[in-house]
């Protein structure tokens, strides 16, 4: 796999789990707890997204197979998924979220229930798109060394997670709400590209004949 293949898959989830665009909804659902809390539920949502991604990583590709559901309909698929994550995002809203999630999710707090795992990391940071993304990814890879690569990256979004979300208060007051609209709609806009990309890739492996259309 290509070196610029490699830096893919980190570029996507970084753009898909945005953890800095969801930094609002961490601040307002956690805004009735104390430190300790807030510090259980950062730690809590860091590991969890990483689990998410590791495991899509290593065991994703097992699923489709069992299911016997072809690589290239999922590309398809999970590049269609993207797509509409990306527009989510190019409105400014988390790629992975929904507004009955945020309904759910409000009412949870509101009772005092733990929101770490639903619904601030399934599915405001990882869900659906997340997962495709590294089945994808990981079909791609060779050699062990590049699926150690891919759990890796969970290690890298989990990391960015666990520093988004303690700098939270900082970061809000640094760039504001107008700034994150305008960093969300940016990694929307990466998105839909990659997205885009898996999605033709899908479909020249499903219709060999576009292969000739595009090289023409």
């Amino acid at each position: 796999m290509p070196t610029m293949d490699i830096c893919k898959p980190l570029v996507a989830l970084l753009a898909i789990v945005n953890p800095i665009g969801v930094v609002p909804f961490f601040i307002h659902f956690t805004r009735h707890l104390n430190r300790e809390q807030r510090l259980r539920t950062i730690r809590v949502s860091s590991f969890t997204a990483f689990l998410v991604i590791a495991i899509s990583a290593l065991a994703g590709l097992r699923v489709i197979e069992f299911f016997g559901i072809s690589l290239a309909s999922f590309q398809v698929g999970g590049g269609t998924l993207l797509l509409i994550s990306a527009l989510q995002m190019l409105n400014a809203q988390p790629a992975e979220g929904r507004s009955d999630d945020m309904t759910a999710a409000e009412q949870k707090a509101d009772a005092g229930d733990s929101i770490a795992v639903v619904p601030l990391t399934i599915p405001l940071l990882t869900g659906p798109a997340t997962i495709s993304t590294m089945v994808i990814y990981a079909e791609k890879t060779r050699h062990w060394w590049q699926l150690a690569v891919l759990v890796g990256y969970g290690v890298v979004v989990g990391l960015a997670t666990y520093a988004a979300f303690s700098a939270a208060g900082r970061i809000s007051k640094l760039v504001g709400q107008t700034g994150i609209n305008v960093m969300t709609r940016l990694m929307g806009l990466i998105l839909a590209a990659l997205a885009v990309e898996i999605m033709a890739d899908g479909l020249i492996k499903l219709f060999p004949v576009l292969a000739g259309g595009v090289a023409g």
